[in-house]
């Protein structure tokens, strides 16, 4: 796509002021994709010199919003973790060409903010955290889970950069489970299921994404029977929070988000039994 309203590209190293028009410019295969008449100066991250993937001394995970998938997908397949296969899986779950893997960031499939991201998933289903970066360069972090508001709502004040995505040391050594499913083969994630069960304390978690409008992540300190985790789904999200478009009906992605929910919390307890 030619975006003729760009009349300008810098360098983000420059640290210009923002000014409206601006837009942060990572691989840009979602800016290229479509018509952006409201940009007219791309800020430029490709050249900042950040790490893709860096640990800190207490064993938690930064992945540098420029970070590709390619990147990404060849660091989970070479780690040695209980929940790396998770990292790979929902790589594979973009269902893009080696072309977009090669220039699609992790900090682009989180600002889009759409439904059906899988990094959005993947963050949310490792409890993951977001650094953002103001203009003034004040700091702010938050979860996944609260930093996507709804389809391509997310919590970013004007000029505020993604800076990293942060995966929790102790989330790591957990046991994962996954599920997906669309409508066809090859199609967009209509839902989305990610479990992880923590060996040190026994809790298990669900994640719940591209079937509602924004991640839920649903946290229960002893493994729920069926009906508990039925019911805690259902009471968390919101009829018009089942998301509705081409890829779904509501009652077709909440019918499949039980389903698969269910799947993940007998895979794991059914591990955690056998132990």
């Amino acid at each position: 796509m030619d975006l003729n309203t760009v009349i300008d590209v810098r360098d983000a190293r420059r640290r210009e002021p923002w000014r409206p028009g601006d837009a942060w410019l990572g691989g840009g295969t979602y800016l290229f994709s479509e018509p952006q008449p409201h940009i007219r100066r791309l800020i430029d991250l490709s050249r900042m010199g950040w790490p893709p993937l860096s640990w800190h001394p207490d064993g938690s995970l930064d992945i540098s919003a420029t970070c590709t998938i390619t990147e990404l997908s060849r660091f989970g397949r070479n780690l040695p973790a209980t929940a790396a296969p998770l990292i790979e899986q929902c790589c594979r779950a973009f269902l893009a060409s080696f072309k977009i893997w090669n220039m699609a960031t992790v900090g682009g499939n989180l600002c889009n903010g759409l439904p059906a991201g899988p990094i959005i998933s993947l963050g949310a289903g490792l409890d993951a955290t977001v650094l953002l970066q103001g203009q003034d360069g004040a700091t702010r972090r938050l979860p996944v889970t609260e930093f996507i508001r709804g389809a391509g709502v997310k919590d970013l004040r004007d000029g505020e950069l993604l800076r990293s995505l942060r995966v929790p040391a102790r989330v790591l050594d957990s046991r994962t489970a996954f599920r997906q499913a669309s409508l066809y083969g090859l199609g967009r994630s209509g839902v989305l299921v990610i479990g992880t069960s923590d060996p040190q304390d026994g809790s298990l978690a669900v994640t719940v994404s591209a079937a509602t409008t924004r991640p839920f992540r649903f946290w229960f300190a002893l493994p729920p029977t069926a009906a508990e985790l039925r019911a805690v789904i259902d009471d968390a999200v919101r009829p018009e929070e089942w998301f509705d478009d081409i890829h779904g009906l509501p009652d077709w992605r909440r019918h499949m988000a039980l389903l698969l929910a269910e799947e993940i919390r007998r895979e794991l307890t059914a591990e955690e039994v056998s132990r």
